[in-house]
């Protein structure tokens, strides 16, 4: 492998849990009607980066191929959550203060512990390094405030090409800018049908879990025996579709 494309959200970073997410707006609830708001919140996938909804709803999955899908969806599931507790215009306003918050740099844990020595060793060998991730916004201040902005070549964002993964474009745009053909060239991503998706285009695929930071210290670092190999047969993760589109 002579390039790498990264996942953002449960891969380099990981959100807020949704607790901690609503917390930020100190509101001032009961134990049992926090509790009680957490769990709609997750029911229903309103934190983007979260666990997804039970129930997915129309337009949830094209919700990252423009800013305004991004935001409509995801402020969407947050007041149906909120709405049985706050009423329709508090669920409305509350919607949009953590849809902004999500936004915002702070909302993201500390990079995994590995993102920094992974990324600073790809450099460190002249490996191209590019960020591929399904998303509403411009998550590059994320990478500034974490440090690791340094490390990155391209940034390559559903909304700004209008598709998302995984759709080939995507990740043939972001190996046109890395420079390298698809077969030489890693994705590393959580999500096996979106992330695996590259596999189409000829992409080896290492997957990673997306856990808390505290509990992943070391999910990238495999990633440093792949770079200067070939494609391996096991490359390919079970269950990743062979086509993607």
């Amino acid at each position: 492998m002579n390039a790498v494309m990264f996942d953002f959200s449960g891969t380099l970073f990981h959100i807020e849990s949704a607790a901690e997410w609503l917390d930020e707006l100190g509101l001032d609830l009961s134990p049992a009607e926090r509790e009680d708001c957490v769990r709609r919140l997750t029911e229903t996938g309103a934190l983007p980066g979260g666990p997804p909804p039970l129930h997915p709803p129309e337009g949830w999955s094209q919700r990252d191929v423009t800013a305004e899908r991004h935001r409509s969806v995801y402020t969407a599931q947050t007041r149906a959550a909120l709405l049985p507790l706050f009423g329709p215009e508090r669920a409305d306003r509350l919607a949009a203060e953590l849809y902004r918050r999500h936004m915002s740099p702070g909302a993201w844990r500390s990079p995994y512990p590995d993102a920094e020595p992974v990324l600073s060793e790809l450099r460190r060998r002249g490996v191209p390094v590019a960020v591929v991730s399904n998303i509403g916004w411009d998550l590059r201040p994320v990478f500034v405030h974490g440090g690791l902005d340094r490390y990155v070549d391209a940034y390559v964002l559903s909304y700004e090409l209008e598709a998302q993964k995984p759709d080939p474009r995507i990740f043939r745009a972001a190996c046109e800018l890395l420079g390298h053909p698809p077969e030489q060239v890693l994705m590393v991503g959580d999500d096996l049908a979106a992330d695996g998706g590259a596999t189409a285009l000829g992409c080896a695929f290492h997957h990673v879990r997306s856990l808390p930071v505290a509990e992943r210290p070391d999910g990238l670092l495999p990633v440093l025996d792949l770079v200067g190999s070939g494609p391996l047969p096991g490359d390919r993760m079970e269950g990743v579709p062979a086509t993607g589109g």
